[in-house]
């Protein structure tokens, strides 16, 4: 995956960049990219500074300090040399580029009526690199069926920033998709409304990523809206979306349960408890839309370059709170 974003950065980073994936043990998670200041990477819950020969550093002195020019370079590929075409996504703060990487973007905003226009003179850039995993999803999809009925729960996805929710829905559309997931072997209609371009990764319509060979996608829709097309055009027996939380998805949500949809979503937050602060959560919580809450819980980080989990932690509960699984594993002995 590092490979296919060189091309996006200057050749002097291109080098580090190239050198760096080389040296690593783990796979890069995310490339911060700040002008004047030192470039990070992080990975397996460590993080480094990286030098100018691609090695990385616990000291940030000694790290390679990204240009104006590394910087200017680098939007400019991102936007394919037309700022204005991607207008829209900048105001959100973010770029999502071919094969699902999102790139979060920091810098000075020009304000309109009360509301961000866009980023002018964008100097910072985290890029968060997409991966493919499958049977990511296998251990949790056991326990997102009704007993008896074949049914698939309606299910909320809980974690804090970049411990998987995005990957696990992922392959969880392809289980259910494909039929692989259970020991009925049906195999149901997906539908995917994938705001951000991360889930399928979509380029030209097409999904990059296995979503499953029943699933259909919605590509860079807003997900309210999306869910409501696909309801109306596609009939899905699931539908999928990823971080949930404003009013108008809470309507679609509770349109989709109404006509028979199953829902599985996510959600940023430490657990189920702390998404209930939400206010438009804890309507969709208080009116019993989610059947199982799938939580991801970090073990911990160890500091710089270091890594003592192969995973995050996975915990599946019921509209009680109980606690319906044992600890998840996944090949490899890696925790999900």
């Amino acid at each position: 995956m590092m490979q296919s974003l060189l091309s996006y950065f200057s050749d002097p980073m291109k080098q580090i960049l190239a050198a760096l994936s080389t040296k690593l043990t783990y796979p890069i998670q995310e490339i911060r990219i700040r002008e004047g200041r030192p470039l990070e990477a992080s990975w397996g819950g460590g993080y480094g500074f990286i030098s100018v020969d691609g090695d990385w550093r616990q000291a940030p002195e000694r790290a390679y300090r990204p240009t104006r020019q590394d910087c200017a370079a680098l939007l400019e590929l991102l936007t394919q040399h037309s700022m204005y075409t991607f207008e829209e996504e900048m105001k959100r703060g973010f770029l999502t580029v071919p094969g699902g990487h999102r790139v979060g973007l920091s810098g000075r905003t020009v304000i309109e009526q009360g509301k961000v226009k866009y980023i002018k003179e964008v100097s910072g850039f985290n890029i968060r690199i997409a991966r493919e995993w499958k049977q990511a999803g296998k251990a949790v999809v056991a326990h997102l069926t009704e007993p008896g009925q074949g049914r698939i729960l309606s299910t909320l996805i809980v974690s804090p920033p970049q411990l998987g929710k995005t990957t696990l829905i992922r392959d969880i559309a392809r289980l259910l998709s494909s039929g692989e997931a259970l020991e009925s072997g049906r195999a149901y209609k997906v539908g995917i409304v994938d705001e951000r371009s991360e889930i399928a990764a979509c380029v030209g319509g097409v999904p990059s990523f296995d979503v499953g060979p029943r699933t259909d996608v919605l590509d860079g829709c807003p997900k309210a809206e999306g869910m409501m097309m696909m309801i109306r055009s596609m009939s899905p027996e699931i539908l999928i979306a990823d971080e949930i939380g404003r009013a108008e998805d809470a309507s679609a949500l509770h349109e989709a349960l109404h006509a028979g949809i199953s829902v599985i979503a996510t959600a940023h937050g430490r657990d189920v408890q702390d998404v209930g602060g939400r206010p438009i959560l804890r309507e969709l919580l208080r009116d019993g839309v989610f059947e199982r809450f799938v939580v991801l819980s970090s073990p911990g980080q160890s500091g710089w370059g270091d890594r003592k989990a192969v995973g995050p932690l996975t915990a599946v509960y019921d509209t009680g709170g109980r606690r319906i699984d044992e600890r998840l594993t996944l090949r490899g002995g890696a925790s999900l």
